[in-house]
């Protein structure tokens, strides 16, 4: 049970929206958000308070008459449910969900009571509403997206439920659920944030989290499988650089390498004072893609901490319009509704994972030319050579999946185009961005799979079973329970996508 008090974390998250724990809220936050409601309503009696009683945008300029200002709430939520595109997953509208009731149950939003207690109902029977890709501009906040989650809390819309998609009218009366009270600005108090950007942030930032480890993986079983140096991973090389990603990512592999059999001491064979080749058979040091993972990775890691801070700090931030402070009894105008914060950081963690999915494609590369390994045949292939073809494929697929990331990472951030009669001349198209780095995330776990079939039939052909570290041993045993060896050609896509499946599942 997680209960809703102080500020939230990332396991928060995590524990809700992947062991489905339920949410709970104290006494005291819900008499919190009853005393903002209750000081907005008295507030705005004799004053111009935007979205209370006036239009929105640029059409604020016009006073809503009081017999006029439910109807205005209903108004906004009903013409702004209009996204297109592809629905968002139901792990990703939840945690939109959590993001934007943690944010109303700060109390600076004036909204009713009936609120939150009908969002937890949501999150806890995991009734999800539908909320379409397309739509935000990322500057009033996640208005369209946040429009399709307002339409469900009134009553109206379709949701996930049990595996289907059906009318919210039908869910709420099969699970005895009323919608919300629409009393003074529930409509824009729900709309007007960044919650489905940073809750699709969130999710990325764990899936992410995920995926560094599976490559970190990768790069400890490629060390191996070509009896690399360990010296490139030693502490005393790494920790001349000051950077903490570095000297972690370095200290996890030397962690998962300390039983390996196959990594070789340079004393042993370089520093020993016996060499008298003039050309050396064996590499010195070995190519970039195995020897500076620390340096390559350790950004990743460096710019994946930074990012959870930055969301998680939106997070726990009120980021709506107008800001109601009880306390000094005032209501401020402003635009903590803009996603700029989050836009930045998802084009950020896309191109730290786009570069992972470099890292993990010239892995891969080295692993199937021959010319470069010296110790594989071509494409790892098991069969018989040109009358099969090994890793050949799957090659191109990798290829064009790195290239696609590639592309994806060009910066949402600087794209902003003025829309809503120039009212939001510059916006933050966060939304997009944390799309976009879903998407690249997505695309960098396919080609991992491809790695990890290829790192399972390298150490299949060189019979390194036994010599290599417990943890590439567990690696080569968990994705062989899921592709077979194999010497004769068999359709690959089956196996590939159950890889990128059990890679991606969050236990």
């Amino acid at each position: 049970m997680l209960e809703i008090e102080k500020e939230l974390v990332l396991n928060n998250f995590f524990d809700v929206l992947f062991k489905n724990n339920k949410i709970e809220l104290s006494k005291q936050i819900f008499d919190r958000v009853d005393k903002s409601y209750q000081f907005l309503k008295e507030f705005s009696k004799n004053k111009v308070i935007y979205g209370v009683n006036t239009g929105f945008g640029p059409m604020a300029q016009y006073k809503i008459e009081n017999k006029d200002r439910i109807q205005l709430q209903y108004n906004l939520i009903r013409s702004h449910a209009s996204g297109t595109g592809t629905p968002l997953k139901p792990v990703y509208v939840k945690s939109a969900m959590l993001a934007r009731l943690n944010t109303l149950c700060l109390g600076n939003s004036g909204v009713h009571p009936s609120v939150i207690t009908l969002m937890i109902e949501l999150i806890n029977r995991d009734i999800i509403p539908l909320i379409y890709s397309h739509g935000g501009v990322g500057a009033s906040g996640d208005l369209v997206q946040l429009a399709h989650l307002a339409l469900v809390l009134i009553g109206e819309g379709e949701v996930f439920y049990k595996g289907e998609l059906l009318p919210t009218s039908q869910v709420f009366k099969k699970e005895n659920l009323s919608p919300i009270t629409v009393d003074l600005r529930e409509g824009l108090g729900l709309m007007n944030g960044t919650s489905v950007m940073t809750g699709i942030g969130i999710v990325n930032t764990i899936y992410t989290k995920k995926l560094l480890d599976w490559i970190v993986g990768c790069s400890v079983a490629i060390n191996e499988i070509v009896s690399a140096y360990g010296d490139h991973l030693s502490s005393e090389l790494n920790e001349t650089k000051k950077h903490k990603g570095q000297q972690r990512i370095a200290t996890m592999m030397r962690d998962a390498l300390a039983d390996s059999k196959l990594i070789k001491n340079r004393e042993d064979y370089l520093y020993n004072g016996e060499s008298h080749d003039s050309v050396f058979k064996e590499k010195v040091q070995e190519y970039y893609s195995l020897r500076c993972v620390p340096q390559i990775l350790g950004p990743v890691l460096d710019t994946l901490n930074g990012v959870e801070k930055i969301l998680i700090e939106e997070v726990n931030s009120a980021n709506d319009n107008p800001i109601v402070d009880v306390e000094n009894e005032h209501v401020y105008h402003g635009g903590n509704f803009h996603g700029d914060y989050i836009s930045l950081e998802m084009d950020k963690l896309k191109m730290v994972v786009t570069k992972l999915t470099m890292l993990s494609e010239r892995q891969l590369n080295y692993l199937l030319n021959h010319k470069l390994n010296d110790i594989l045949p071509p494409f790892v292939n098991l069969g018989k050579l040109g009358l099969n073809f090994g890793m050949q494929g799957v090659q191109f697929t990798a290829t064009s999946t790195t290239a696609e990331n590639q592309t994806l990472s060009n910066p949402m951030y600087v794209h902003s185009i003025p829309n809503n009669n120039d009212n939001q001349d510059i916006v933050s198209m966060g939304t997009n961005a944390a799309l976009m780095a879903k998407k690249v995330i997505e695309n960098a776990f396919e080609v991992v799979a491809i790695e990890l079939i290829t790192v399972i039939q390298a150490i299949e052909y060189l019979g390194y079973q036994d010599k290599i570290s417990t943890k590439t041993s567990q690696l080569y045993k968990q994705i062989r329970e899921i592709v077979p060896t194999f010497k004769e050609d068999m359709i690959m896509y089956p196996y590939v996508n159950k890889v990128k499946e059990f890679i991606m599942k969050i236990d």
